[in-house]
């Protein structure tokens, strides 16, 4: 891109932004500094206690530390002491229950307060603790939850009812269900968390959890086989701490809203976890997308700091710049956005209606937290990602086929995005699954699967995925679970699934299917089929379009040809298709 924008909002109290000088700052910065900001002591280090008890061990109880916005316009307030007492409540419900210091309490919720309770209190038990996203379907739940062998389930009753009861007998290491919202009817084998929760103590000893011991588990997909735990260690709150004063630029007293949804990673590192650890005030909302509602959220609660997705931007963008004019947004310093690579135009748009741009920036699961980012301080290249945080090494490589990395040093040079690991929140393993890890790193290198490219400023620009990922409005979807739900339908013989573009998810899924012998293509299946897929998967997973064909392109050995799926669907050029079934290409398709 050939121009900047250089962040400066007139008319507007702001302090000053936490990082003025890049550059000086990169080549100064070491981690020990970073840890100088944690309150641990003699080994021990706990994401809760520096999240919400040390606060209010320094004096700051009574500061706000969340507003929960309910869906019918509910509006409760939490100071850092409540906040403290709820999540020792639960604590102490999880040690008085039996679970095992280390067990896996999984969370299926919306964002409620009983979702934050759980979350913060599971890490003071010394668990580990997964989020999963509330819209998932009955499979992804299942499959999660199998390979995470989850001891204790958190959930609402209608939840559990629609999408865990039917096939709990499956897991018999499920010790725990504990569901809220059970008003007075507590299904068979399930404990009501509302009455449990409000008898428990309000005081607790935080577990004494040490830096590597295993505190976060996020699945993230994969191309083939089933979606990987990607497992985060209590130390990671070193950099969730420091990464968001760095690149979120937040001061303690903020009042700031992440609009994502703890069930995906961004939601817990930055919904949760980094904004208390910086004693901030957090604002959550229950309700899904609404653009009146979003505009007037920034409003009412005085927003300072906003961390969105580009999806949602581009939502906004589209229902043009008169709401915006009607609110009341002087509160509000400091955008940003995560989840995919976000078009310019955002950025643009950003400034010349909000007085501001939206500052990109780039990280994964795996990554725990934010690696590169437009910063407060700095100009910001619309559609760039930004550059590497202080602390962080990034660079553009070049793998062989024997496994040898070469770096890529010229600026301009198309490349797979790397980093030098080490940092904090790296994450420690995929569960059950050590080769797998092994495989991301190689020359001492973190192999991030993203093609990227590096200017002469040192900003890093997005290219694309080297592996068939799907991201569709920040959600990662890998094409093999969706196959997978797919073939469980009776008409469906075989299935290949890819990503298209998208104006407003950034990519949306599109399957193709191919019939069992006596099944005829027509609406009726086609309406079948999606029910199908938004019943098993949820709608954040399931293809926006089904396409019925006589026969789907194989390899020879009998694995579905994605890539040309996607070739032929975009118009692209097929590249290798020596190993492509002889008589594919003879084959009519509908």
């Amino acid at each position: 891109m050939g121009f900047s924008i250089i962040t400066k909002v007139v008319g507007r109290h702001a302090p000053p932004p936490n990082q003025t000088d890049y550059w000086q700052r990169y080549r100064d910065f070491d981690w020990q500094q970073a840890r100088l900001g944690i309150k641990g002591h003699d080994g021990v280090i706990n994401i809760a206690h520096e999240a919400v008890d040390r606060h209010v061990q320094e004096g700051n109880g009574d500061q706000l530390a969340l507003i929960w916005l309910g869906r019918q316009g509910e509006r409760k307030t939490f100071s850092y002491r409540q906040l403290q007492k709820l999540t020792n409540r639960f604590a102490n419900l999880l040690t008085a229950l039996g679970v095992a210091h280390g067990a896996t309490v999984f969370s299926l919720c919306g964002r409620t307060p009983q979702l934050y309770a759980a979350l913060l209190g599971s890490l003071k038990a010394g668990n580990l603790f997964c989020p999963l996203f509330s819209a998932f379907g009955p499979e992804p739940v299942r499959a999660r939850m199998g390979i995470g062998d989850a001891r204790v389930l958190v959930s609402s009753a209608r939840l559990y009812l629609k999408k865990v009861a039917p096939w709990r007998h499956e897991l018999p290491g499920l010790e725990q269900v504990l569901l809220y919202d059970c008003h007075g009817d507590c299904p068979a084998d399930c404990l009501d968390l509302d009455s449990t929760l409000a008898e428990a103590s309000e005081t607790f000893t935080v577990c004494p959890t040490t830096a590597e011991d295993p505190a976060l588990l996020h699945f993230t997909s994969g191309t083939t086989g089933l979606p990987k735990g990607v497992v985060h260690v209590h130390e990671a709150v070193v950099h969730h701490r420091y990464s968001a004063w760095c690149a979120l630029d937040l001061h303690p007293g903020d009042v700031y809203w992440c609009t994502a949804d703890p069930g995906w990673v961004t939601g817990t590192s930055y919904g949760v976890i980094a904004p208390l650890c910086n004693r901030v005030t957090l604002v959550v909302d229950e309700a899904e997308f609404d653009l009146e509602r979003w505009y007037r959220i920034l409003s009412d609660e005085k927003v300072n700091v906003w961390y969105t997705a580009p999806t949602a931007i581009r939502m906004l963008m589209k229902a043009g710049d008169a709401l915006v004019a009607k609110q009341d947004l002087s509160a509000l310093r400091f955008m940003a956005s995560v989840g995919e690579p976000l078009n310019p135009e955002a950025v643009v748009w950003g400034q010349r209606v909000f007085g501001m741009p939206f500052h990109d920036n780039w990280w994964q699961t795996e990554t725990g937290g934010i690696m590169l980012a437009n910063f407060a301080a700095e100009p910001v290249k619309p559609g760039s990602m930004g550059r590497p945080l202080p602390g962080i090494t990034a660079g553009i490589v070049q793998v062989d086929e024997q496994g040898q990395v070469t770096e890529l040093t010229e600026p301009g040079q198309v490349g797979e995005l790397a980093l030098r690991p080490g940092w904090p929140s790296m994450f420690r393993g995929y569960l059950h699954e050590e080769e797998r890890y092994r495989h991301c790193f190689k020359d001492n290198w973190y192999l991030s699967g993203d093609l990227a490219w590096r200017d002469n400023d040192g900003y890093y620009w997005f290219v694309g995925r080297i592996k068939e990922l799907i991201k569709s409005a920040g959600h990662l979807i890998g094409p093999f679970e969706v196959e997978s739900a797919l073939l469980e339908h009776p008409a469906v013989a075989e299935a290949g699934v890819i990503g298209i573009p998208d104006e407003m998810a950034g990519e949306v899924v599109k399957a193709f299917v191919a019939l069992k012998p006596g099944y005829e293509p027509g609406d009726v299946l086609l309406k079948s089929l999606m029910a199908h897929a938004r019943k098993t998967l949820g709608p954040a997973v399931a293809p926006r379009e089904i396409v019925i064909k006589d026969n789907l392109p194989k390899t020879r050995s009998g694995k579905i040809m994605r890539r040309l799926l996607r070739a032929r669907e975009l118009g692209l050029p097929p590249g290798d298709i020596s190993t492509l079934e002889s008589d594919e290409g003879s084959r009519h398709e509908k």
